[in-house]
């Protein structure tokens, strides 16, 4: 039986780092990454050895457009690359990502080692298009100063949300994932009043209690991102963390989905953007915005051991890590913010 990667259904840590890399064109920079990618989980145990306590884990998945490079065919049903949607002033921008590492810790320093143990490996064979340092924000709440994650499922409920099954057996055991990084306007949303903000979101902003029907608005985040499908409510499971510089306002939420399939995780998103019905969009984006937008397919633990040579694994020096890794240039028209420019967004 495939099983899924563990970090998946993980419960939330204190750090993360989301890592989006895109792979160098050539056969031995491919092979190198599936070598990588194969020894993972031996990495994760090597730096987990400094604090077992630590809780480090690390979910390795891939995008569209690189997967024949790597893997050739078959490749996951649902596996297609980020579909941009747009309507008034609201824009949702598909970004390149061809690997993606979801690195969390409950110690910043242990996401950093494995970070830079897997990118010092990695090498000149990619090039960093994103990498965002994210943090647990008092108790688990967004910087809009919500609770972030309320209605994740759990236990088997949260396996049978996330994990692909017998509709896809030959990638059984993976997990669809969405990633998108979003920038608040915090000076404008906290000129609203708390009870403006409650039905933006849909939920008390104390408490967190859900509101009831008869007072939330047909337009709240969580009306329109409960999906309901044959008279089931279809979940995903929601990893999203907080990330930011406090002196030049880049801040906002990274939000990561996992789902067994990408129709929930795009269904929601267009009743934000596009709204359900038309129109009747989520207003919490006139306060914060997406800048990247990318899928990959997180294959299971089987398909991951697979791609290793079987040598053992022996921790390199952090400081190898820095000195190779690259960035991605700025071109004309591109965002220059931040973490997009490889700049680290927490310490």
């Amino acid at each position: 039986m495939s099983e899924p990667q563990a970090a998946i259904n993980a419960p939330q840590t204190r750090d993360a780092i989301f890592l989006v890399l895109g792979l160098t064109p050539g056969a031995a920079h491919a092979e190198r990454a599936r070598r990588v990618c194969g020894q993972l989980d031996a990495l994760v145990r090597a730096v987990s050895a400094r604090d077992i306590q630590g809780n480090v884990s690390c979910t390795a998945a891939f995008g569209s457009t690189v997967w024949e490079r790597l893997f050739g065919q078959p490749r996951p049903a649902d596996l297609h690359s980020f579909r941009e949607l747009r309507a008034g002033r609201r824009f949702a921008p598909a970004t390149p990502g061809d690997l993606l590492f979801h690195i969390r810790a409950e110690r910043f320093d242990l996401c950093f080692e494995l970070a830079a143990q897997i990118t010092a490996r990695l090498a000149d064979s990619v090039t960093t298009l994103d990498e965002t340092h994210g943090f647990r924000y008092f108790d688990d709440r967004d910087l809009t100063g919500f609770v972030d994650g309320t209605e994740n499922p759990t236990g088997a409920e949260s396996l049978a949300a996330t994990i692909v099954g017998d509709e896809d057996p030959v990638f059984a055991g993976g997990s669809y994932v969405m990633v998108q990084k979003y920038l608040h306007d915090l000076g404008a949303w906290h000129q609203l009043p708390t009870e403006t903000q409650e039905g933006i979101i849909g939920r008390t902003k104390l408490d967190d209690i859900e509101l009831d029907d008869s007072q939330k608005p047909a337009f709240a985040h969580n009306a329109l991102t409960q999906l309901v499908e044959n008279g089931n409510e279809v979940k995903i499971l929601r990893h999203n963390m907080p990330f930011g510089q406090a002196t030049v306002g880049d801040s906002g939420t990274y939000f990561i989905g996992y789902a067994r399939s990408l129709h929930p995780l795009e269904t929601m998103l267009e009743h934000m953007v596009i709204g359900q019905p038309p129109g009747n969009y989520d207003r919490l984006l006139d306060f914060t915005r997406p800048v990247t937008g990318s899928n990959f397919f997180a294959p299971s633990v089987q398909f991951l051991n697979g791609l290793a040579n079987g040598q053992p694994i022996q921790l390199l020096p952090p400081a190898a890590a820095p000195a190779q890794a690259r960035t991605a240039p700025d071109r004309p028209g591109t965002l220059s913010i931040g973490s997009l420019k490889g700049v680290p967004q927490h310490e």
